[in-house]
């Protein structure tokens, strides 16, 4: 059984680029040992140094143990383009503590640029609620995945304000402005509108038309929000967007609430699949595995 994820304590481990750096490390590891072994995660294979060639590629390491000289051999150069969007709406602050999906997110998009980063991948990062806050250019460079992590990190340490989202508006306008294919990867609870989901599919088709690949990370506390796992006692169930306040005790409403909420689970689930977009649910409670092998199977078929 999967340990529940802590995510103050990811957090206190401090330098978000080094900590991204060993979750990917120990994720390619796993690897391995598992049905993913086949994808070329760093380098294909090692071949032996030429004289004369820049010495930039070659495996100290393998070095240090054989006493030749090996270059790591990359089985391709940037051949992808993703842009990651990670939705900023107060609802993604929750739970309070540690920003939650918020943090999550942040920290699934810092192990996809390191991903990306190995792969010679260009990447940009988008942040949006009601409006787009940050958008990065679409860059390889480390400079850049530098730069994204330093975004990363000042998202996660924002307090919480009153946001609404607007999803379908956001993407709309990241269609219009994406002139090469491109990988689309979008962190949301995509709790905007939940009785009408007609906006924002209607904007992830534009980018479907587009001829982009779309991969949808619903982020949730699924406990809470999917379960409505709460001890029976008096609550005030406060919407962290409009401010409207509800008191009840969890019995009350758990049954009414997980109608609607398994109701919107399920159309979001089947739009998806009728609209060829990679739907992944991704509780924050889990590790960031389930996050870098979808990433990685949608890659390898965009190949």
């Amino acid at each position: 059984m999967m340990e529940k994820l802590d995510l103050g304590k990811v957090r206190e481990y401090g330098n978000l680029e080094l900590l991204a750096r060993q979750m990917v490390e120990g994720f390619i590891t796993g690897l391995h040992k598992s049905p993913f072994h086949g994808f070329s995660v760093e380098f294909a294979e090692h071949r032996l140094y030429n004289v004369g060639e820049s010495t930039k590629h070659i495996d100290w390491k393998v070095f240090g143990k054989t006493d030749r000289l090996f270059v790591k051999r990359y089985e391709e150069e940037t051949n992808l383009r993703c842009h990651l969007l990670i939705d900023t709406s107060s609802s993604m602050y929750y739970p309070a503590k540690n920003n939650g999906k918020l943090t999550f997110s942040c920290l699934a998009a810092a192990t996809l640029a390191n991903l990306m980063k190995k792969q010679r991948d260009a990447v940009s990062l988008t942040a949006f609620s009601d409006k787009i806050e940050v958008q990065t250019a679409v860059k390889s460079t480390g400079g850049h995945i530098h730069q994204i992590y330093v975004e990363l990190e000042k998202l996660m340490t924002l307090s919480q304000p009153n946001k609404t989202s607007s999803v379908a508006d956001t993407l709309h306008q990241i269609a219009d402005s994406i002139h090469k294919r491109s990988l689309v990867v979008i962190f949301s609870d995509m709790f905007e509108n939940m009785d009408d989901l007609t906006a924002i599919f209607s904007a992830l088709q534009h980018l479907k038309h587009n001829k982009h690949e779309v991969l949808l990370f619903h982020v949730t506390e699924h406990s809470t929000e999917r379960d409505f796992d709460f001890d029976e006692r008096p609550y005030e169930f406060i919407d962290v967007e409009t401010g409207e306040k509800v008191r009840a005790q969890p019995s009350q409403v758990k049954e009414q609430y997980q109608t609607a909420v398994q109701s919107f689970y399920k159309d979001l689930r089947l739009k998806c699949g009728q609209y060829k977009i990679d739907f992944v649910e991704a509780d924050i409670n889990q590790g960031f595995d389930q996050v870098m092998a979808s990433f990685l199977t949608r890659r390898a078929k965009m190949k």
